[in-house]
């Protein structure tokens, strides 16, 4: 679910100042060629700041979790962008394990269940990166102190009465 709506959880990226940890930025190894997404390459694309193997906002980038569950990201952290993917399903994945749970301590079940994840287009070098993701998911709860579940259950038992009579016994 995404950070800045009302009863969801997630992960995103923003603008947070610079990666945590000195050094080279995850995914490239001081020295040598940055990782580069299929198609990109070194240079500056027309109307674009710099190349993505230069980029500062991509070098940047921070992703961090803004939901009272216990996951990951809880603090911000700096993911590359050819990681990014990855890390954002595995993280949305411990909503929905999570959840599953909290269906089962509280004796619930998951009526439904879905993670989208979002992808945006870098300003600075025009690269496309996973941006965040959103975990969706609906619990329902058994309510045997409910009166419309109590009237529910009683004219489904007029219903079925006489059903299943044995006349041959």
């Amino acid at each position: 679910m995404r950070i800045g709506q009302l009863g969801s959880y997630g992960i995103y990226g923003a603008m947070m100042g610079t990666p945590i940890g000195a050094g080279s930025p995850a995914g490239s190894v001081e020295g040598s060629k940055p990782i580069l997404n299929p198609g990109e390459d070194m240079q500056v694309a027309p109307g674009r700041k710099s190349s993505p193997a230069e980029c500062e906002t991509c070098k940047e980038r921070k992703y961090q979790d803004g939901s009272d569950e216990m996951v990951s990201f809880k603090s911000a952290a700096h993911i590359s962008p050819e990681a990014a993917g990855a890390k954002v399903r595995a993280h949305e994945q411990e909503h929905v394990v999570n959840a599953y749970e909290k269906a089962a301590e509280k004796g619930g079940k998951v009526i439904s269940c879905g993670v989208s994840l979002k992808t945006a287009i870098c300003p600075e070098c025009g690269r496309s990166y996973v941006a965040g993701g959103e975990t969706r998911t609906a619990i329902a709860y058994p309510n045997e102190k409910n009166p419309y579940t109590k009237d529910i259950k009683a004219v489904q038992g007029m219903a079925l009465r006489g059903s299943n009579l044995d006349l041959a016994g």
